[in-house]
């Protein structure tokens, strides 16, 4: 017996779904490309994320606020000592740490190389579930993260063929801010069942938010906040476009289509930073980026595809 047609409203919400996951993919995948052109008018790691997250502070506070407060929604309990102090762990690891990461090494390395190395991710999950929790990794897993890396080792080689030293210090940043995002993720998950998603993401970006403000305060002068005009539009396009847009989205599209699909969706993301990177950054783009990507794509699609890893 034929399987019955999906129901418009099934078609709609899967539709609504992936276009959000597919958004949400490209505009965090923007993020390198603003803070490549950001780099041109003589900024540093240290002001430029603290410009972004000045203007993602009051956003993200909203967010934290109306998660808390949502017409309708149960009032949730109040935070207690033990979930502050995890809010303040996973803000830094998953926001503070990698981000600051992320925008130094972007200083050395190109935004194709970045995106490549950052979706390592599910790699670095898998790699930490087996090193805290004994989580036995497969076969296959292990055959497909060797893939994915060999991808990024390709890209990275030919990278370091005209970048010189300062690649591999770029590409070792980058790698640092992956791992404090896998971090996050793995220890996330008991936080996030009690505080809800939207309340912790909330919560520990603002958290990462003042810590970023903190660190400029503490390592630069003042005088270091005059910046060139362009830094400042720029960094309101990276708050708000790249990092606090893509957020909603990419929750948006989970409840509708579940996360599985969505982080399989978000495999456009790294196709676009290179495409955005050749047509806005002038970055080279030849058959080693090629071949690195549909290798390190192909790994973490097996990854991912695969990730249900049974317990000893």
């Amino acid at each position: 017996m034929p399987a019955a047609p999906a129901s418009p409203s099934h078609a709609s919400h899967l539709a609504s779904g992936l276009l959000l996951a597919s958004a949400g993919s490209i505009a965090f995948s923007g993020k390198a490309i603003i803070v490549k052109l950001a780099y041109r008018y003589g900024v540093d790691a240290v002001t430029l994320i603290m410009y972004r997250m000045l203007f993602a502070l009051p956003l993200f506070l909203a967010l934290a606020w109306w998660a808390s407060h949502r017409p309708g929604g149960e009032r949730p309990a109040p935070l207690t000592q033990r979930d502050w102090l995890g809010v303040v762990g996973l803000g830094i690891t998953g926001y503070y740490l990698a981000s600051f990461l992320d925008f130094w090494g972007l200083q050395y390395i190109s935004a194709s190389l970045e995106r490549l190395i950052l979706y390592l991710n599910p790699t670095l999950v898998l790699l930490l579930g087996w090193v805290i929790y004994r989580r036995r990794i497969t076969g296959l897993q292990a055959v497909a993260m060797a893939v994915s890396y060999a991808g990024v080792l390709l890209v990275f080689g030919h990278e370091a063929g005209f970048q010189g030293p300062d690649a591999a210090f770029g590409a070792a940043l980058v790698f640092a801010s992956a791992i404090s995002y896998a971090i996050y993720l793995v220890y996330s998950g008991e936080l996030v069942k009690r505080l809800g998603s939207m309340r912790l993401v909330g919560l520990a970006t603002s958290v990462a938010c003042l810590l970023c403000l903190l660190q400029f305060v503490l390592l630069r002068p003042m005088s270091a906040a005059a910046v060139a005009p362009e830094v400042i539009w720029l960094s309101l396009l990276n708050a708000t476009l790249c990092t606090f847009a893509p957020v909603m989205m990419v929750m948006m599209a989970i409840e509708r289509v579940g996360a599985g699909l969505t982080a399989q969706t978000g495999m456009i993301g790294p196709m676009s930073t290179i495409v955005m990177g050749v047509l806005i950054l002038d970055e080279p783009f030849n058959r080693w980026i090629v071949a690195g990507t549909v290798l390190v794509l192909g790994g973490v699609f097996l990854v991912t595809r695969f990730g249900t890893v049974p317990k000893n």
